[in-house]
């Protein structure tokens, strides 16, 4: 008897697997679970459409296998699914003390899917970020966006892997594969460091300011860069969506947050929490292998989150 199709996909993929170190979290109050892979520390070659070039250096730290998920981010979302249970050491934590996401205007996800392993969508980067604050007082372990330079770093697994235009099926839902939705996490194979979804689905904001000139940017920071936010728009997004062409399915594409994504959002001013108008964004999260310490977690979350 023949092998069906998706298990020799799934097969093929498995030998392009390096072991990476898994860590599963469970939210605390709740039984919902994620996983992270240990990314290891190294080297990432940058070179702009100019021809410049240089080496950025990398800590190792861990990246969530799949983007989050509705499951997951609705913890944080609605009241009722949270609790008081943390792991946190340095206080009590209170589900009613936190600050939570309005309800959106319309359905922000256009009918494609919430729970049950969908991706969480159309939150802005700043409601992201505090997902990330939200995880780290539930769980004591600080959580954040990737930066772009860590997102690119982990999509070419610490070399170019990046697949072809006949063999992209295989990784990514885009526009001629995707029927024009996103697609439950994990429905393709992942890349060598068994990461899904970092090619199409939908695409993951991540921590850095949007420079287009991203090497005069970070000037002679090339250990752990990041392009730091001085004003609320506008963010890098990496990897592509479902609704993008399949030449835009790049580890190395780079694209740029929108203003335009709150078109239909009646508030003045928008929202800090929703954009409207942007269905294929969502996001993935890391945690430093090296912990920070709290002091200096809190003053990340103070920089990093502009409104």
């Amino acid at each position: 008897m023949k092998n069906h199709p998706l298990v020799l996909l799934f097969l093929a993929a498995a030998t392009l697997l390096q072991a990476q170190a898994l860590d599963t979290v469970t939210i605390p109050g709740s039984e919902t679970t994620f996983q992270l892979a240990l990314i290891p520390a190294g080297a990432l070659l940058w070179e702009e459409k100019d021809g410049s070039r240089a080496e950025l250096q990398l800590d190792a730290f861990w990246m969530g296998v799949h983007e989050v998920t509705y499951d997951e981010f609705a913890l944080f979302q609605h009241r009722e699914k949270d609790t008081d249970a943390s792991l946190r050491e340095e206080g009590a934590y209170s589900a009613d003390a936190v600050s939570r996401p309005t309800p959106p205007y319309l359905d922000y996800t256009y009918g494609m899917g919430m729970a049950g392993g969908f991706p969480a969508v159309s939150m802005t980067q700043q409601a992201a970020l505090r997902y990330c604050r939200w995880l780290y007082q539930k769980t004591g372990q600080f959580y954040r966006l990737p930066t772009e330079a860590e997102w690119t770093y982990a999509c070419l697994a610490g070399r170019e892997w990046q697949p072809g235009k006949e063999e992209l099926d295989q990784y990514a839902w885009h526009y001629d594969n995707s029927y024009e939705k996103y697609s439950k996490t994990g429905g393709k194979a992942p890349n060598p460091w068994g990461l899904y979804d970092m090619l199409g689905n939908v695409a993951e904001w991540t921590l850095d300011h949007y420079e287009k000139d991203y090497l005069d940017a970070i000037g002679e920071e090339t250990q752990n860069p990041w392009i730091e936010p001085t004003r609320r728009h506008s963010r890098t997004v990496k990897g592509g969506s479902y609704d993008s062409d399949a030449k835009d399915c790049s580890c190395r594409e780079r694209e740029k947050s929108q203003a335009r994504w709150q078109a239909r959002d009646p508030q003045i001013p928008k929202s800090i929490w929703w954009n409207t108008d942007s269905p294929f964004v969502g996001f993935r999260i890391v945690r430093p292998a090296q912990q920070p310490s709290a002091e200096a977690i809190e003053a990340f979350f103070d920089k990093a989150i502009k409104d």
